[in-house]
């Protein structure tokens, strides 16, 4: 099992690029954050940009690998973000991994002017944002013409430090999207279902890995679960985030993913729950 955490990226670095530095220390194998424009509740408050984020964790760590979750098809190009894709695997040497979902948040569409597109429309242009985007980090001299997105004589040099290219780690929990990340993710994360009660969101867990299996079966695709998606934070207590990465290693994850506990609102939990995780839980599952 592999351990993840997220920071959001709600600090300014001055306070924030501690976090990235201790999560490395701390042994996690990989650290993301959130790619939006504004989120939720915190969106009267300070908020960064993701891949600026994201360059001064590389600059600033050695070993962990850094990423997006997920990268946001409302507020990316292909074109320009495989140029900063480029340019964090560069900078990190070869650390870089692309979380990528559709960009079903209302907000930042909204902030752009532009209506949200309905459900179909998000998979639709998911699939063109994947398609071009992976074309783009394996091709030089790109044509590409799609609904939402287009490209004439895209140079892509230097490409990627990783070979063929940075890996995907798609998100999906639709029948769609889980084909998609089948096709071009060497890795696939969910977030299960919204859901209230906690036995009914395992339940539907378990379901969605079965459905992915049966799309990939036996390979060594990386099978990633954020926790925190259900309806109890998994760093509420060391037996919360214990049973937790219990019951994904049961269903077959390769990676749980935590967030940095924060002081209130979303993911308020206390730091000494992650410092205890850190030395009492993860360990046994090296």
């Amino acid at each position: 099992m592999r351990f993840g955490i997220v920071i959001l990226p709600d600090q300014p670095w001055s306070e924030g690029g501690d976090r990235w530095r201790r999560a490395e220390s701390y042994g996690f194998d990989h650290a993301w954050t959130y790619d939006h424009l504004a989120w939720r509740s915190l969106a009267d408050g300070p908020w960064f940009d993701a891949m600026s984020t994201l360059t001064a964790a590389a600059l600033s760590t050695s070993r962990i690998r850094l990423g997006t979750l997920v990268a946001n098809p409302s507020i990316r190009h292909p074109v320009t973000f495989a140029r900063q894709l480029m340019a964090l695997d560069d900078i990190s040497g070869g650390r870089c991994t692309l979380g990528v979902g559709a960009g079903a948040a209302a907000l930042d569409p909204t902030i752009l002017g532009e209506t949200p597109l309905p459900p179909r429309a998000l998979v639709d242009r998911f699939g063109e944002f994947l398609e071009l985007l992976d074309a783009l980090l394996t091709t030089d001299h790109v044509d590409f013409s799609g609904e939402y997105y287009n490209a004439v004589d895209a140079r892509t040099l230097p490409g990627c430090v990783q070979r063929p290219r940075i890996p995907f780690l798609v998100a999906a929990n639709g029948p769609r999207s889980l084909r998609l990340a089948a096709r071009h993710g060497q890795g696939w994360v969910t977030t299960g279902p919204k859901s209230d009660d906690l036995e009914s969101w395992w339940k539907a867990v378990a379901e969605l890995i079965a459905r992915h299996r049966d799309l990939t079966g036996e390979s060594t695709v990386d099978r990633a679960l954020s926790l925190d998606s259900a309806p109890v934070f998994s760093l509420s207590s060391v037996d919360s985030f214990e049973d937790a990465t219990g019951r994904a290693a049961e269903l077959g994850f390769t990676d749980v993913i935590t967030h940095w506990p924060r002081q209130s609102d979303w993911y308020a939990g206390d730091i000494d729950v992650l410092e205890d995780v850190v030395t009492s839980v993860i360990p046994r599952y090296r």
